[in-house]
C-alpha cells in the first residue's frame, strides 16, 4: 500500500515545509498586497509571452533585412546566383547525401510512439457500498477494536474526504469478516476481469492480439500469479510477455506503464495491457495500533485496465500519447525505506505501519521528481526564472524565497493520486494549483475512496466524463508509493476525448462536483 495514500489522517505540515522550501503561503492579505499581486501577475504574463515568442520577434528584423537586400539586387545578380547553384553538382550531391543519411539515422533511432488506445475502470456493484455508520457499527461488532481505536477510526472517516458510496469487498460485509485466500482471489477476479471485459468490448481488440501484459498489485501475490489468472481467463497466446509487480505501493501504476512502454520499444506492432489494482480482503487490519488503522478507513475496492499500442495505425483512434515517465526512488535512505512498512504488531496481527516522517519524506520525493520533470515540460520562461532564483540563493543570499515553477503553464489537467485529503491539500497548495485542477482527485476520493494505483485512472475518467479533455491538452499523473517512491506520467491528448462506454462515472457524473465538508 502507498505511504502517501495511507496518510489521509496525518498532519501535512512537514510535507508543506519540504515541498515549499520551508515557506508557507499566507492566506490573508490586505488591499495593497492584492493590487501588487495583480500587477505582478500581468508582468509575469507579459514576461512569459515575450519569452515564448522571442524567436519569432528576433526573426522578424532578420527577415526584413533580407527582403530589403533582396530588393536591391538586380536581375543579372539573381541569374548568376542561380547558375552557380545549378552547376555545382558536388555541393548538391554532398548536401543530398548528408540529408538522406541524417533522415535515416533519425528514423532508425527515434523512440517508437506509445499510444493509449483506451482504458477502463472497474465500477463495483452497489451491494458492496459501505456507509460511515455501517463501517463503524461493523467495526464495533467484530470485537477486535477497543473504544480508543473505534473513536480514532471515526475521526479519520470524518476527515478523510470519502463519501458514503465507496466499496469494500464481500468478505468484509460478513460478521465476523471472512478473509481467506479464496475470497481474495474472488475479489481480484471481479475487479480485474470486470475492467478487462469492458476494455476489450469497447476497443474491439481480441485478447489473442495482446503481446505484453503487466499486472501490479502490491499486497496480494498468489501462486499462480495474477497475470497468470488473466492469461488463463482470456486464453492469451503462449508467447505473451507477462509481468507481475508486487509490493510497490500506490505508485506502481506508473511503474507498470513505464515497463510496458519499454517493452513496446523492443516488440514492434503489438498491444500491451496494463492492469492496476489492490486487494483488500486479506489485508484488513484487526488490531489496535493507530498507525495501522488508517488504511482500513481509506482503502476501497477498485482497479483499472489500460490498452497501449505501438501501431502507427492506432494513432487515429487512440486517446493519448505517452510523452514522459519520470520515476523517483528514495529507498536508499533508511527513513524513507521504513516510512511505510508491513509488519506485525505486538499481538502478532499484520498491518501496514506509517512513520511520523511520512509527509516530510513524501515532500522530499516530490521535490526530486518535479526537479527532474520540470526541464522536460516547463516552458523556457519558467526554467529561466527557476535557474535565476537558484543562482541567487547559492551565490548571494540563501534566504531568498525558492521559486516554485508554475506547472499550470505545462499542464491543463492534473491527476494527483487520491491517497488522502491531506496529500491533495498539500499538493494543491505547494504547486499553487487552483481548485478545479484538483477537482478530479477530490471527487475520486469522495466517490471511490483510495483505490491505490488505479486512482489516477478514475481521475482521468472523471475529466473525460466532464467533457474537459480537448485535443492538445497535457495530463500529469503523479502518484506516491512505499519504498519510498514518487512517479509521474505525462500524456498528450490526440483528440477531443469522450468518455468510454460503461465508464465508472457514467451513472453519477451529473451529481459532481460535490462540496466536501471539512
Amino acid at each position: 500500500m502507498s505511504s502517501a495514500a495511507a496518510s489521509g489522517g496525518v498532519n501535512g505540515a512537514a510535507f508543506s515545509a519540504a515541498a515549499n522550501g520551508g515557506v508557507r503561503i499566507h492566506q490573508s492579505r490586505g488591499l495593497p498586497d492584492f493590487l501588487q499581486s495583480v500587477n505582478l501577475k500581468y508582468v509575469k504574463l507579459g514576461y512569459h509571452y515575450l519569452i515564448k515568442h522571442l524567436l519569432t520577434l528576433c526573426l522578424i528584423p532578420l527577415m526584413a533585412v533580407i527582403m530589403v537586400e533582396a530588393s536591391r539586387m538586380n536581375p543579372e545578380d539573381i541569374h548568376q546566383l542561380w547558375l552557380h547553384l545549378q552547376y555545382n553538382l558536388v555541393v548538391v550531391i554532398t548536401c543530398s547525401a548528408f540529408l538522406v543519411f541524417g533522415f535515416t539515422v533519425y528514423i532508425m533511432t527515434r523512440p517508437t510512439p506509445v499510444f493509449l488506445v483506451d482504458f477502463s475502470c472497474y465500477r463495483p456493484p452497489a451491494s458492496l457500498q459501505v456507509k460511515f455508520h455501517q463501517f463503524m457499527e461493523h467495526s464495533k461488532l467484530t470485537g477486535d477494536f477497543d473504544d480508543s481505536s473505534l473513536e480514532f477510526q471515526r475521526k479519520i472517516l470524518e476527515r478523510s474526504g470519502l463519501g458514503e458510496e465507496t466499496h469494500v469487498p464481500e468478505a468484509m460485509h460478513h460478521l465476523p469478516p471472512r478473509p481467506s485466500m479464496a475470497a481474495a482471489r474472488e475479489e481480484a477476479e471481479q475487479v480485474m476481469f470486470g475492467a478487462l471485459d469492458n476494455l476489450f468490448r469497447n476497443t474491439g481488440v481480441k485478447p489473442k492480439d495482446v503481446g505484453i501484459l503487466v499486472v501490479n498489485c502490491s499486497l496480494f501475490n498468489p501462486t499462480p500469479s495474477l497475470s497468470a489468472m488473466i492469461v488463463n481467463k482470456y486464453k492469451l497466446r503462449g508467447n505473451i510477455r507477462s509481468y507481475n509487480l508486487g509490493g510497490m505501493g500506490c505508485s506502481a501504476g506508473v511503474i507498470a506503464v513505464d515497463l510496458a512502454k519499454d517493452m513496446l520499444q523492443v516488440h514492434r506492432n503489438t498491444y500491451a495491457v496494463v492492469v492496476s489494482t489492490e486487494n483488500i480482503t486479506q489485508n484488513w487490519y484487526f488490531g489496535n495500533k493507530k498507525s495501522m488503522l488508517i488504511p482500513n478507513c481509506l482503502f476501497r475496492v477498485g482497479g483499472a485496465a489500460v490498452l497501449l499500442s505501438n501501431k502507427s495505425k492506432d494513432r487515429k483512434r487512440a486517446k493519448y500519447q505517452l510523452v514522459h515517465v519520470v520515476r523517483t526512488h528514495k529507498g536508499a535512505d533508511d527513513k524513507a525505506f521504513r516510512c511505510v512498512y508491513q509488519e506485525q504488531d505486538d499481538n502478532g496481527k499484520t498491518g501496514v505501519s506509517l512513520s511520523k516522517d511520512l509527509m516530510a519524506i513524501a515532500g522530499g520525493a516530490l521535490k526530486t521528481n518535479i526537479t527532474t520533470l520540470g526541464p522536460l515540460v516547463l516552458p523556457i520562461s519558467e526554467q529561466l526564472l527557476f535557474f535565476a532564483t537558484l543562482v541567487s540563493r547559492k551565490l548571494f543570499n540563501s534566504k531568498v524565497k525558492p521559486y516554485i515553477p508554475d506547472f499550470r503553464l505545462a499542464f491543463e489537467h492534473f491527476c494527483i493520486h487520491a491517497g488522502g485529503r491531506a496529500v491533495i491539500d498539500e499538493l494543491e497548495k505547494n504547486l499553487q494549483l487552483l481548485p478545479h485542477h484538483v477537482e478530479a482527485s477530490r471527487m475520486t476520493l469522495h466517490r471511490f475512496g483510495n483505490t491505490s494505483s488505479s486512482s489516477i485512472w478514475y481521475e482521468l475518467a472523471y475529466t473525460e466524463a466532464k467533457g474537459r479533455m480537448r485535443r492538445g491538452n497535457r495530463v500529469w499523473q503523479i502518484a506516491f508509493g512505499s519504498g519510498f517512491k514518487c512517479n509521474s506520467a505525462v500524456w498528450l491528448a490526440l483528440r477531443n476525448v469522450k468518455p468510454s462506454v460503461n465508464g465508472p462515472w457514467e451513472d453519477c457524473i451529473d451529481k459532481y462536483p460535490v462540496v466536501v465538508v471539512a
